[in-house]
């Protein structure tokens, strides 16, 4: 078609190289959170509620390697799911620390209400829990971005 428009699409980095650098950057995000779980009362009880959901079993009863496969497959593919969003917000928005932060805070957000909202409400953990349950996820989800966004962003200032 003669004449039509095209989007304008912000030049960015390569995803070819954008999306390995995400999900290398959550592999260290996910060995930085394991060490936050361990320390938080209710830290390390979130992968075992994912299992008991997936296998229909009470956390404390879950299969730990089924636990721990879920926990790291998670975190592995976390970190390419903020490369897309990251795209997105910079399509929006354009590219800079401001959008990245911004897409840092709605991917906050997505993880901790995908637990809470989804996951956490089929899981066989008794109501006076949930609260620190959730409480310590959102913390062990900060310490997950808090190494996984400057990665992510310095590394796409360098591509």
């Amino acid at each position: 078609m003669v004449g039509a428009v095209q989007p304008v699409v912000p030049a960015g980095p390569d995803p070819a190289l954008r999306f390995p650098l995400g999900l290398l950057a959550a592999v260290v995000a996910t060995l930085v959170m394991d060490q936050v779980m361990a320390r938080l009362p209710e830290g390390e009880t979130p992968p075992r509620i994912a299992a008991g959901v997936l296998t229909e079993t009470h956390p404390s009863d879950a299969v730990e390697r089924l636990a721990t496969v879920v926990h790291y497959l998670a975190g592995g593919l976390t970190g390419p799911l903020f490369v897309w969003l990251l795209y997105a917000g910079e399509y929006l928005a354009g590219p800079g620390l401001v959008t990245t932060l911004g897409v840092a805070v709605v991917l906050l957000a997505l993880m901790i209400g995908f637990f809470a909202v989804v996951v956490l409400p089929r899981s066989r953990v008794r109501n006076s829990r949930r609260g620190s349950i959730v409480r310590d996820w959102a913390l062990s989800a900060v310490a997950y971005l808090v190494v996984l966004v400057p990665i992510v962003y310095a590394g796409s200032e360098l591509l």
